[in-house]
């Protein structure tokens, strides 16, 4: 048994670079995961780097003096920060309270609809009914409280936020102004040769730019495509809908699913079995549609294709650890896993086939 475990280590571990590979990841994963709350503005504002990277490589051809560009881009950037802060989050706050006041209303109308069901279908019981509609109108409650509490305390996460929004944008620039600095300082901590290490970099380096800045776009499409849809048929909360629906892109499979719910119900206690429901229902599946087979291959077509399984796993695993940015990164973390699992077996056989 020792002598299996010996070969096994052998043929998998006997390269260094194999070796600092694994602490690399391990030390990684371990700084992310255990100070995941205190360094968030660190990787919000990478994120935000990597997304803006591409805009500033763009600028870089015809200005030809980075520091140019990155002042465009960044000025850019705070324009839209303040566009979202000042202009587009009242309005939200306004939608999402009006919801919040609507919803007992809203109850009250699917408990009566229900409660139509029993005279019509036998099998179904009105203490059935009764119980569930229970259920749900004691997890409003709930709810309700725990909005409460979060008001009660929002002062301090007022203050936490707006250092946030303070810290984030320095650190965006900083990342765009001073990348190779930084990547030149933190290259001095590793070993020379590290070709495995270079070889899965550069491929997820690729694959993450490609991955945020495509699903930034499509996030943006998606809800601008439905906010003027659902304004223009007329649908209320519009801007919280279509908010919703981009961020949806966010889980592939998943999103798509959940989130045509709230859209159904809201068309369907504004409007009921109507004509206006059927227009913007057929609206709302031509918008994803679209996605699925217009921007997602237009956006996505340099991204490596993982199985719809293993992105299932890497959507559960990751936002298990990390919450929505898990969530965010999961097919460019399991894209990692994939690069580091197919470039792993080939290390020690290109050793030996060196060697003889």
């Amino acid at each position: 048994m020792i002598d299996i475990f010996n070969r096994w280590f052998q043929r998998h571990f006997s390269d260094p670079q194999v070796i600092f590979l694994v602490v690399f990841l391990v030390l990684s994963f371990t700084v992310v995961i255990g100070f995941n709350d205190t360094l968030a503005p660190v990787f919000a504002a990478i994120v935000i780097a990597y997304l803006l990277e591409g805009l500033v490589v763009i600028f870089n051809r015809g200005i030809k003096r980075r520091i140019v560009s990155v002042i465009f881009v960044f000025v850019g950037f705070l324009t839209a920060l303040m566009v979202t802060l000042f202009v587009i989050s009242p309005l939200l706050w306004e939608q999402i309270t009006d919801l919040i006041t609507d919803t007992p209303r809203y109850i009250e109308r699917g408990r009566q609809l229900i409660l139509q069901l029993p005279s019509t279908y036998s099998f179904i019981s009105e203490e059935v009914v009764l119980e569930i509609f229970a259920l749900i109108q004691s997890e409003v409650t709930s709810m309700g409280k725990h909005i409460l509490t979060l008001s009660l305390s929002s002062i301090q996460s007022s203050i936490t936020i707006m250092i946030y929004l303070i810290l984030a944008p320095l650190l965006v620039f900083f990342f765009l102004k001073d990348k190779d600095i930084i990547l030149g300082w933190f290259m001095r901590f590793f070993p020379r040769d590290t070709q495995l290490s270079t070889k899965v970099w550069l491929e997820m380096d690729q694959q993450i730019g490609n991955y945020v800045r495509g699903k930034f776009w499509e996030i943006m499409i998606i809800s601008v495509a439905c906010f003027i849809t659902f304004s223009f048929l007329g649908l209320k909360y519009a801007l919280l809908i279509s908010i919703l629906v981009g961020l949806s892109v966010v889980v592939p499979y998943i999103g798509a699913t959940v989130v045509t719910i709230p859209v159904a119900i809201i068309a369907f206690f504004q409007w009921g079995w109507t004509a206006d429901f059927a227009w913007l229902m057929l609206a709302y599946g031509i918008i994803q549609a679209l996605d699925g087979n217009v921007v997602v291959p237009l956006l996505f077509s340099e991204v490596v294709n993982i199985h719809p399984v293993a992105i299932i796993v890497a959507i559960l695993f990751f936002g298990g650890l990390w919450g929505f940015w898990g969530v965010f990164f999961a097919i460019p973390l399991g894209t990692l896993v994939n690069s580091v699992i197919s470039v792993w077996p080939s290390i020690p056989s290109d050793g030996n086939t060196e060697s003889s």
